[in-house]
């Protein structure tokens, strides 16, 4: 924590929630401080999507939906902006023509943060960036549970002979004893696969799964008991592609699937781990392109807003 108090949003009855600078929820820049206990970072990159691109536009577009947050979280009964110092870090410039180049670029931009910063959440961008990301924060944890909200599983093997994109971060973050095999999970996954043997992978992998189908039959709150006991205590990276999210609430995204979590399941499920030790996380995959009336952006936004407000001290 800060031997200061820390620095707030803007006072939006002085200044008005639509003038100034966009910072995630008009929040002091990093250099505006003199540390941090989160920094929220963008990485604008899609080199790796398989198919709608223009997820690189996505943390600008998280940004200016973030205007209307405010310092008190009711649902998490916390001020994360008083209780902690949270500093918005601008974005890691990646290649965006070079994959492998952008995915060094973005572990390096990682690193450095992690001087200036104990934790970092991270608006992409596309799944890709969740590699580079895992292997910054597992330098400092070493392998971590990781707690996955996605359409997708995310852990086949290569696309067009590529072994780094969108679709692979969480099988390479394995290959490479990046995650507790033990204490990872995927939630919300839904619709088509290549074919049976994903499932079989996914499980060789270190992965279990709560699918959407399973949330709608048995109720958020299994769901929850099944993450947090899969979890336990192992130090928790979160990583949220916001097509976890039924096209309903998130239509603004590169590979959406019908049936997803509503924004309001989605927000609970993250509320319940604020007692976990979160060391990390990412919010992905909002391509403001497709949106309509911000309604991607916003749930993106308050999706980063309860996962720093998890992340602040209680007590």
């Amino acid at each position: 924590m800060q031997l200061s108090e820390p620095i707030g949003p803007v006072d939006a009855s002085v200044v008005p929630r639509f003038a100034g600078i966009a910072t995630f929820a008009r929040l002091p820049r990093l250099d505006q401080v003199d540390r941090a206990d989160v920094a929220v970072v963008g990485v604008p990159f899609d080199s790796g999507v398989s198919y709608r691109p223009g997820a690189r536009f996505g943390p600008s577009h998280v940004r200016e939906a973030s205007r209307l947050l405010r310092p008190y979280n009711p649902a998490q009964d916390v001020s994360p902006f008083a209780v902690q110092q949270v500093a918005d870090a601008g974005d890691i410039a990646v290649n965006p023509f070079n994959i492998d180049e952008a995915v060094r670029d973005i572990e390096a931009g990682a690193l450095e943060l992690a001087e200036k910063a104990d934790k970092i959440v991270t608006i992409g961008g596309d799944h890709t960036i969740a590699l580079p990301l895992l292997r910054a924060v597992t330098k400092k944890h070493g392998p971590v549970a990781v707690l996955h909200f996605d359409a997708h599983l995310d852990t086949w093997d290569t696309y067009f002979g590529a072994p780094i994109t969108h679709g692979t971060p969480f099988r390479r973050a394995s290959e490479e004893g990046l995650i507790d095999l033990t204490a990872s999970m995927h939630v919300g996954t839904r619709g088509p696969l290549y074919d049976v043997g994903d499932l079989e992978d996914d499980k060789r992998l270190g992965f279990a799964i709560v699918t959407s189908e399973d949330i709608e039959e048995r109720g958020v709150e299994v769901a929850i008991e099944r993450i947090r006991t899969r979890i336990g205590d192992k130090p928790l990276y979160i990583s949220i592609d916001i097509d976890v999210l039924d096209p309903a609430h998130a239509p603004g995204t590169g590979t959406p699937e019908a049936g997803g979590l509503t924004s309001r399941e989605l927000l609970r499920m993250i509320r319940a781990l604020s007692d976990r030790n979160i060391v990390g996380a990412d919010v992905v995959e909002v391509a403001p392109a497709y949106d309509h009336a911000q309604l991607t952006a916003v749930a993106a936004s308050h999706v980063a807003y309860d996962l720093i407000s998890a992340m602040a001290p209680r007590g």
